[in-house]
């Protein structure tokens, strides 16, 4: 199979689909692999570390669109990635298409079969291919929700650790999963004050394992998550309901009275957010401010640290693109009812039960499309 690895071109987005150790690992297993230039320049992926690797250089993300039989990304294609995509051709990639219907319609009509990362599960009901850049998401928002505090950034001038003499931060995450408990991890390390929200006993009594005293845990409902919030220095929105929009847990009033210079990290953005004052920004301008309350909702946080990121996420996708180039789309998806988890669009339909709700389209069993790939 001849597989393409475009430049990403979302902004500020450095991280690559394929380091130079995966495209050597594709090569070993007989494929060819198109890698346009500079696609990893940024973080040291040079093209000549590429080509040893036995990649072809392609000069344009035209050139790799118009060959590969597979395109391998990370982020969702932007407007005029998708224009380039093709019948048949399969999509490996973050997608998350629940809050995005220009994006679900363009690759309806691409007729290209697409697989996001963040819907791929395992044996135990996991996200494997979302949780390292979860992983990187949650340690990141903690830094950035302490800038946010910082006074010339319109926060309320709060050193998260405290220092002798004077209380630490409050930090509230909303949410107990691999976002909420690396964002948990890197709050403690800082010395803040940690709440963490969730619904899931079990996943209270997990976090009450790892952090003892270090941590209070809370069950979350309404009037829970209200007095934690007017309290918070720091709120961490951390839910997620794979392939979903997410639940809008904090609302616009809720926000008003929060503490005036008090900031909100929403890390959920990418699927829409769970605070209603939340829209997505860039690395390139990353805050606003809603009610006096600093907004963080940066839709690519790792993005930040790509290096660190593209081989975390390497190390989950090789497997599943292998599986794909070795016995291509079709039958990978056949084989392994997890990969089919993945499978978003497929001959123009939507194939996933929760962007279809979102996006109120009618949904197809994968099932009975994968025979035909």
């Amino acid at each position: 199979m001849l597989v393409g690895v475009p430049k990403e071109i979302k902004n500020h987005e450095y991280r690559v689909g394929l380091t130079p150790a995966s495209v050597q690992e594709l090569i070993h297993h007989g494929h060819q692999v198109l890698v346009e230039k500079n696609a990893g320049h940024s973080i040291g992926f040079t093209d000549e570390l590429y080509e040893r690797a036995g990649a072809v250089i392609a000069e344009t993300a035209a050139e790799v669109f118009q060959r590969a039989e597979m395109i391998v990304k990370v982020k969702e294609p932007q407007t005029v990635e998708r224009a380039m995509l093709r019948e048949g051709q399969v999509l490996f990639t973050y997608l998350h298409l629940a809050p995005d219907e220009p994006q679900t319609r363009e690759l309806m009509q691409s007729g290209a079969t697409c697989i996001a990362y963040e819907t791929v599960t395992d044996d135990h009901g996991r996200l494997p291919l979302l949780a390292p850049m979860s992983e990187v998401a949650g340690r990141m928002s903690i830094q950035a929700g302490a800038h946010c505090l910082e006074k010339y950034k319109g926060g309320r001038g709060v050193l998260l650790g405290g220092v002798p003499g004077v209380e630490p931060g409050h930090v509230v995450i909303i949410g107990g999963g691999v976002v909420g408990e690396n964002a948990a991890a890197m709050a403690v390390g800082m010395g803040a004050d940690v709440t963490i929200l969730d619904r899931s006993v079990d996943v209270l009594r997990r976090l009450d394992a790892r952090f003892g005293n270090r941590i209070q845990t809370q069950f979350s409902t309404k009037s829970a998550l209200e007095e934690l919030a007017l309290n918070a220095d720091m709120l961490v929105g951390a839910v997620l309901i794979p392939g979903a929009s997410a639940p809008k847990l904090v609302t616009r009033e809720l926000i008003s009275q929060m503490k005036p210079g008090s900031a909100i990290v929403d890390v959920a953005i990418d699927q829409g957010g769970c605070c209603e004052t939340s829209r997505p920004t860039t690395h390139a301008d990353p805050i606003y401010m809603v009610d006096g309350v600093v907004h963080y909702c940066v839709a690519n946080m790792p993005g930040a640290v790509a290096r660190t990121s593209t081989l975390a996420l390497n190390n989950a996708t090789l497997p599943y693109a292998l599986a794909l180039a070795d016995k291509g789309a079709g039958q990978a998806l056949r084989d392994d009812p997890h990969l089919l988890n993945g499978l978003n669009v497929c001959q123009g339909k939507i194939t996933c039960k929760e962007v279809s709700e979102a996006r109120d389209i009618p949904y197809t069993d994968p099932a009975s499309l994968i025979m035909d790939i």
